[in-house]
Formats: C-alpha cells, structure tokens, sequence
C-alpha cells in the first residue's frame, strides 16, 4: 500500500511539473507588444514598429527631439534606419507593469547609440509614444 501511494504521488508530481511546463513553454511562444518592438528594432523595420505607434510620438535622435504624428514619425523612422543599417540590437534593461520601456545598444553602419523606448497602455493595447537614439 506505501509503495503504491507513493508511485501515485511521483506521477502526480511530474503530471502537474509537465503541466506547469507547458504552460510555461506557450506563455514565451505568445510575444506582445514589448517583444515585437524589440524584434522589429533589431530588424530595422520600420513597418512592424508603426504598427505600435501611438497618434504622437516623440523622437529623440542625438539630441534633436520633437513630437511627431505617427506619418512623420513613420518618415523620421525609416530616414535613419535607411543611414544606419543595423547590425545589432541588445537589449540591456527593461521593465514597467502599466507602461513598460526598453534601453539597449544598438550598433548600425552609421554608429553606435543607445536606444530607449516607451510603450503605454492605451485603450486596451501597447502604443509606442518614445523613442531615443543617443550616440555612444
């Protein structure tokens, strides 16, 4: 009777860790507005990043900062990926609950910078309404 009760318990105990597991691996599959950002940074495309543009979004590139509508912004955006062709994007900090932001190196062809970013939630959904290239 012990040996039976405690073979039922080990394959209790790895029935809820495969559980737990999987639930685990498709929480990381789905990515979210932070992690798409980050995908798209590190790809240079633009398009992916409007898709998250709030209606105004304030661009900060090597201290040349101004509020833009997410058509201008969408310009100024492919502007400098078109000059500076990344070749990384390394994500060094994050955090936020509500609203959440990224800061990272990014290398391009054109120079390094240190790139931060903002996403506020917004009607149900992440929208990006900062961005800063700082040159390194």
């Amino acid at each position: 009777m012990k040996k039976l009760l405690i073979v039922l318990m080990v394959l209790l105990g790895g029935i809820i860790s495969a559980f737990a597991l999987a639930a685990r691996s498709e929480e990381m599959l789905v990515a979210g507005p932070f992690e798409d950002v980050v995908g798209a940074i590190k790809q240079g495309d633009v398009n992916s990043l409007s898709r998250y543009l709030d209606n105004n979004v304030e661009i900060n590139i090597s201290g040349k900062a101004n509020a833009y509508s997410k058509a201008q912004a969408e310009i100024i955006l492919k502007d400098f990926f078109s000059k500076n062709q990344v070749k990384s994007f390394e994500l060094v900090h994050q955090g936020g609950e509500a609203s959440k932001f990224g800061i990272g190196n990014l290398s391009t062809s054109g120079g390094n910078y240190r790139l931060s970013f903002f996403l506020q939630k917004k009607g149900g959904s992440m929208v990006l309404n900062e961005l800063r290239f700082e040159n390194k």
